[in-house]
């Protein structure tokens, strides 16, 4: 299990070739990977995301151990970005590895859901026309009562 929470980019490609090699009890592997989105109709400038060292990668560190636990996983891979990032940059990306696709895709789905709405990153919106806090929306909130 790698928990990693970092400034700079990451190389999707390299990082999940890494995650992917050594274990060949592993016959699936799912990755997502988040982009920022421009929701403020062409006026985003940047996403600042801040976080609590420390704090942050304890509470990822104890989700993808949960996730493990309910989950038959070989491997588990979270990188989350902070600092300030534009438009069509890469937030984060989840990784899993496991025997069957069921537990890779539903563990994914899992870290990505509690990701969404309950991880300690704080987001703001910087808009040519000013700045404000992004919170989860009700649909992150409702996806996480299914787990």
């Amino acid at each position: 299990m790698r928990i990693s929470v970092q400034q700079e980019e990451f190389d999707l490609g390299a990082e999940a070739n890494t995650f992917a090699a050594g274990d060949d009890a592993n016959g699936a592997i799912v990755t997502f990977t988040g982009v920022v989105r421009d929701l403020a109709s062409g006026d985003l400038d940047v996403m600042e995301i801040e976080h609590y060292p420390g704090m942050t990668e304890r509470a990822l560190t104890k989700i993808a151990e949960e996730a493990q636990q309910r989950w038959s996983l070989g491997d588990v891979l979270v990188i989350h970005r902070h600092g300030r990032l534009a438009p069509g940059d890469r937030i984060m990306m989840v990784a899993t590895a496991a025997r069957h696709r069921k537990d890779a895709f539903e563990a994914a789905e899992y870290l990505m859901d509690y990701l969404k709405s309950r991880a300690p990153f704080w987001k703001k919106e910087i808009t040519t026309s000013g700045a404000e806090w992004v919170a989860a929306k009700d649909e992150d909130e409702d996806a996480l009562t299914r787990w």
